[in-house]
């Protein structure tokens, strides 16, 4: 099973997006990411989390697994971060020797 690196990005960094949203909101968010989790199952590694940094682009990350790019992409057709940004995937590769 190939293991992808799943980066958030948005045009708002991660600290802005907490600082500005009610506490409605925020719970709204994380029960949205909640429940793609919960969707996505053992195709999470780690869930990640928001990151600050000198790209403010990249607002957070997380770890995923899935037999294919294809079933991956299709699972994250539906993920929460679509609505206020992009995703960007990126594969890990065998280390030479390892």
């Amino acid at each position: 099973m190939a293991k992808y690196l799943v980066l958030y990005r948005s045009d708002v960094s991660a600290a802005e997006q907490m600082m500005g949203a009610t506490p409605e909101e925020a719970q709204a968010g994380m029960q949205a990411w909640m429940d793609w989790f919960g969707k996505a199952g053992e195709a999470v590694i780690d869930g990640g989390s928001p990151v600050s940094g000198d790209d403010q682009t990249i607002g957070g990350y997380s770890v995923l697994q899935s037999d294919s790019r294809e079933a991956l992409d299709s699972l994250l057709e539906d993920h929460p971060h679509r609505k206020v940004g992009t995703i960007e995937v990126l594969e890990f590769l065998a280390a030479p020797g390892m």
